[in-house]
């Protein structure tokens, strides 16, 4: 029986590798980095990369390069209850990608659609899409989504009496005091919305 497929796996290790390093490795640093026992593997995995679009070959020199669905995100299925960030003006300057300020481990982020007004006055509203990287370590401050009584919340963690609370940004919502141990599912890194459809 032919061992799984774990192309997803070893799309994750490319990503977090070119977001490092701003280049896809020749097959042998590949072979390494995935732990092939050879270049043939790793260019049997560009080869299927490619298939499904995820990288492809440039054309002056033939090297790999990431194509735009390299970028895609991980969106979750079910929206957190909150809600908007301030207006950034543009200016002229750099040029700049949005994945690369945004995103510092792309296997471990993902976007999560915001439901809900319980942190407009943060800037933050319904139908926003908040940049999460995936993450236990979080310290007071940060906005985090947490997981309390079974289901998911984005609030600012702070703390109380030296315990640790969640804290709404609109005056409309209850600061919820875990009676248990509060459990963080990521730290909020980035907002993204969009004005028109």
């Amino acid at each position: 029986m032919p061992a799984p497929n774990r192309d997803t796996e070893h799309l994750d290790r490319l990503r977090d590798y070119y977001a490092e390093n701003r280049h896809i490795p020749p097959f042998q640093r590949l072979s390494e980095l995935m732990g092939f026992a050879s270049k043939a593997a790793a260019s049997a995995l560009m080869g299927r990369l490619e298939d499904a679009g995820f990288v492809e070959k440039a054309p002056d020199n033939g090297a790999w390069i990431p194509s735009s669905r390299f970028f895609e995100r991980s969106l979750a299925e079910t929206a957190v209850r909150a809600g908007a960030p301030d207006m950034i003006e543009g200016s002229q300057g750099e040029l700049l990608l949005i994945d690369q300020y945004l995103v510092r481990t792309p296997s471990r982020t993902v976007m999560v659609p915001v439901k809900g007004d319980s942190m407009i006055d943060a800037g933050i509203h319904d139908g926003d899409l908040v940049v999460v990287e995936r993450t236990k370590a979080a310290k007071a401050g940060d906005f985090v989504i947490a997981i309390v009584d079974d289901e998911f919340t984005l609030k600012e963690l702070a703390t109380e009496r030296g315990k640790f609370i969640l804290k709404p940004h609109n005056p409309a919502y209850p600061v919820i005091r875990p009676k248990g141990q509060l459990e963080i599912f990521g730290v909020v890194t980035g907002l993204v919305r969009r004005y028109r459809d």
